[in-house]
Formats: C-alpha cells, structure tokens, sequence
C-alpha cells in the first residue's frame, strides 16, 4: 500500500521561506506533489515531520501556521482517501497513478464539486477576493448539509428554503444570510451557463436583499475618550486605537485603504488614493492629528504610509487580513473598557465620522450620506458632484471639534 508523508524544502536564501511537499512512495517508487504552502526552516521539525510554533513567534503568524497544520491535515486525508480508492479496486497502481488522482480537477456532477473547481480556478486567475468570498458561502451551505454534496436535481426552491430555516435557528442576521444566498446564487447560475443544469429558480423564496445594518456609530464625546485613554500599558492596543482615530481623521476611511497608503499618496499637504472598494480616487486634507500618527511608527524602508503591511511584496493581502482581525480584537477591548453598548471595531469609525458630520448640520450632500445610502450608486453620484474643499472643510469642522 502506497504511503504519504509531508517533507519540507528549505530555500537557497536562509531569510527566506521554504516549501512543504508531500511524498508518495509505492513499490520503492516516490514522486512529489508540492503542497503551496511556505514556511521557514524553524517552523518545522524535521524529525516528527511537523509544522511547529518557535519560540517568541507573533500571533498573526502563529495563525497563518495553524491554518497551514489544518490545510496539510486536510490534503493528507484526501491522498490517504485517493490511495484507499485505489486499494479497493483490486488493480494494479503506481505513486504516479496516486499523484495523478489527487491532482485530477474536481467534477462538475454535483453543486459542491462545481462550486469548489470554480475557486479553485478563480484563485488561479488572481480573483481571489471573489474565490475567498465564495468560499465562505460554500462552507456555510456544507455546514448545513453535513458535508454532503448535493446533485443538480436537487438543488431546488425547497432546499434553499430549508437552508434559509437552518440559518435563522443558529442565529445568522438577514443580512448575512443574503450574503450566503447572493453567493450561492452567483455560483449556481455560472453551472447554468455552462448548461451544466437548467435553471430552476432555487433561491426565488429565499431572501436576498439586504437590511439597514444596526446602528455602529457613537458620538463624538465617545471619539474623544478614545483618544484620550492611557493606553501606554499596552502597545497593541496603543496602535490599534491609532489607526482607529486615524481612520475618524481621515473622514472614515476604509480600513484596507489605509493599509496600501503609500508614502508617495502625501504631497503638498493632500492625501489622495483611490478606493478598493469603488475606485474613486479621494483628496483629503493633511492635518496635524494624521501627521501626529504617522510620526509615531517607523516606517523607515516601507514604501507604506502606516505600519500595518510590514513586509513589503510577502503576500500583502494576507497581511493585512491579519492585521485587520488583530485591531479590531484590540479595539473591541478597548470598547469593553469604555462600557460601549456595541463592538468597537474600524468600522465604527467610518460610521462615526458620518453621524458627527449630520449632527454638525454639515449638508447632506457634502458628507453624501456616505455610510448611510442604500446603494453604493447614490453615494458616488453625491461625491462626484463635489468641491473637494467643501469636504476639507467639513473634516476640518469636526476635527476642531475634538
């Protein structure tokens, strides 16, 4: 019987990472499948053949290795499963046979198997923000099905209904439930288009709008504790209530739009970037609190503004997805110790800036409604039409105001 185990293979540079691969040895024959994953040579022990924590190792890394531990757990269940397959046949098979098994692209008979080829592919292709949000829905709708795919045929009105039942008895809001509906649905009318079933209207009873979200604002005075809290005993929640205030002094800005600020965005006193989210390009005023923040964190080195990406070209991405749930783990103590009736997160304050601004009597259409449009569309429709000193104004207003 065919064996499996996990090798890992150092880099030629000693600072950079190496690469984990699984050997499969049938009949004294060994081939390789490299596994995607990476780490460096102290995350590993070569003698139990394991992914291990060394000492003083951060929790954002510490994270990504667990979900290393849990990926290679996965894949070496399934060569185990493909070798098992092979075994029951009867015939004759070689490591190449296994190999090729476990590399063979997933089918398109059933839902899951359609919907997990496609983010494979598209992570492939580089859209891996549609793979990963795609993803999420897959897992919700696997959870509910106990793991079990589920054939085109079946996949009808009845049973997104009873999906939709299952979300609401284990506590999921309306509008995540959208969230997974809308996802689905995407994938589902891909298999459409590619006549791979016809279309059945599964989702037609399920909802798939999207509710006015619960209030995540709070008043200025709140804003000004925060600033004003003695954090020194702590410099992680120090940093994460600065790039909170940060995001408050730059009129709510998003918090992955201020992760890929770069130093060459600042000039001559106007911070301009363009949105992930919609790709409007935004001019804002530089003032004195922003600047305060930026002086406090090296950056020496970093072609970035804030230090929230520390390693330039080393999978942005996953940096700042990391970074992101560590603050708002911060801030959410820090809300705790404020007694705030809701979790403070980055979030808060981009809701915030917009609450402050109304209750300013700043017109509506200088701050546009921003966070509290029903659709994206309105909100560029207003701040297109406007003088980017108006809104310098308004943020100027509000940072006095402090």
């Amino acid at each position: 019987m065919a064996t499996v185990r996990t090798k890992f293979r150092a880099s030629s540079s000693e600072t950079k990472e190496g690469t984990l691969f699984y050997q499969v040895i049938h009949n004294r024959v060994a081939r390789q499948i490299n596994a995607g994953y990476r780490l460096y040579p102290e995350e590993w022990d070569a003698e139990n053949g394991k992914i291990v924590f060394p000492s003083g190792i951060e929790e954002t890394r510490r994270d990504y290795l667990v979900t290393l531990i849990n990926n290679v757990q996965e894949d070496t269940k399934r060569l185990k499963s493909v070798i098992s397959h092979l075994e029951c046949t009867g015939n004759r098979y070689t490591a190449e046979d296994v190999v090729a098994a476990y590399l063979m692209p997933a089918d398109n008979s059933c839902f899951i198997s359609f919907a997990r080829n496609l983010v494979d592919r598209l992570a492939k292709i580089g859209k891996r923000c549609t793979a990963e949000t795609y993803t999420t829905a897959i897992n919700s709708f696997l959870r509910f099905r106990n793991s079990r795919d589920v054939s085109w045929d079946d996949m009808d009105s009845d049973l997104m209904t009873a999906y939709e039942t299952y979300l609401k008895s284990v506590g999921i809001c309306p509008n995540s439930i959208s969230f997974y509906m809308r996802n689905l649905r995407a994938i589902y009318n891909r298999a459409v288009e590619k006549e791979l079933t016809v279309q059945r209207f599964p989702f037609k009873h399920v909802y798939t709008g999207i509710d006015k979200t619960t209030k995540r604002a709070v008043p200025l005075n709140v804003i000004r504790q925060i600033r004003n809290m003695d954090l020194s005993f702590c410099p992680m929640m120090d940093y994460s209530r600065d790039v909170f205030m940060f995001s408050f002094y730059t009129r709510g800005m998003s918090f992955v739009d201020m992760a890929f600020l770069k130093k060459k965005d600042l000039q001559n006193g106007i911070l301009s970037y363009r949105r992930h989210k919609t790709n409007m390009r935004l001019f804002i005023k530089w003032e004195k609190p922003m600047q305060d923040i930026v002086d406090k964190y090296d950056t020496t080195g970093s072609p970035y503004l804030l230090p929230i990406i520390k390693n330039n070209g080393k999978d942005e991405r996953r940096q700042y997805k990391s970074e992101a749930h560590l603050i708002n783990t911060y801030l959410k103590r820090i809300g705790e110790r404020l007694g705030l009736p809701i979790p403070l997160t980055t979030y808060v304050a981009r809701h915030g800036w917009a609450s402050i601004a109304k209750s300013k009597n700043i017109p509506i259409a200088t701050i546009s409604e921003a966070m509290g449009h029903d659709s994206e569309m309105t909100t560029r429709i207003y701040l297109a039409s406007l003088d980017t000193s108006v809104v310098d104004k308004a943020n100027s207003i509000i940072l006095k105001s402090l």
